[in-house]
């Protein structure tokens, strides 16, 4: 989205510099001054670096949806059938897991964790398996 809010303007406020800069000599300042404000704005659109971050922000939300995924089949299907042992070594796969993950994603800006907050607290990421007393009683 911020693509669009930047690289339109940068490229309308470009297209309009040359044009005044073609159309008369006597437009030469403001198709300059023109000319360095979509400069700017490109300037920032690079520096941002938008589309890139969002394909970083969406793998590794993927990567975290997996390992939730990964973790509540084992508590739902698996856990019951194993060992304490196998349940610990489960539990160290998925902690890894998660740690990997943590390393390499990036944090989420101040806006995004608001919002994400904002949903989690307001019922958005809630699963009837993860309610209290859901299916066998206490947690």
């Amino acid at each position: 989205m911020i693509n669009l809010w930047l690289g339109v303007p940068a490229s309308g406020l470009a297209a309009v510099a040359g044009a005044t800069a073609l159309v008369t000599a006597a437009g030469r300042v403001a198709a300059g001054c023109v000319a360095l404000v979509a400069a700017g704005l490109g300037a920032i659109l690079t520096t941002i670096n938008a589309s890139h971050r969002m394909n970083q922000a969406a793998a590794a939300a993927n990567a975290y949806l997996e390992i939730q995924t990964a973790a509540r089949q084992a508590r739902e299907i698996d856990l019951s059938s194993w060992s304490i042992d196998e349940a610990r070594a489960a539990l160290a796969e998925l902690t890894a897991r998660r740690g990997e993950q943590n390393k390499t994603a990036e944090p989420p800006s101040r806006r995004a964790y608001q919002r994400g907050k904002a949903n989690v607290e307001g019922g958005g990421q809630t699963y009837a398996v993860d309610e209290p007393d859901a299916q066998s009683g206490a947690r």
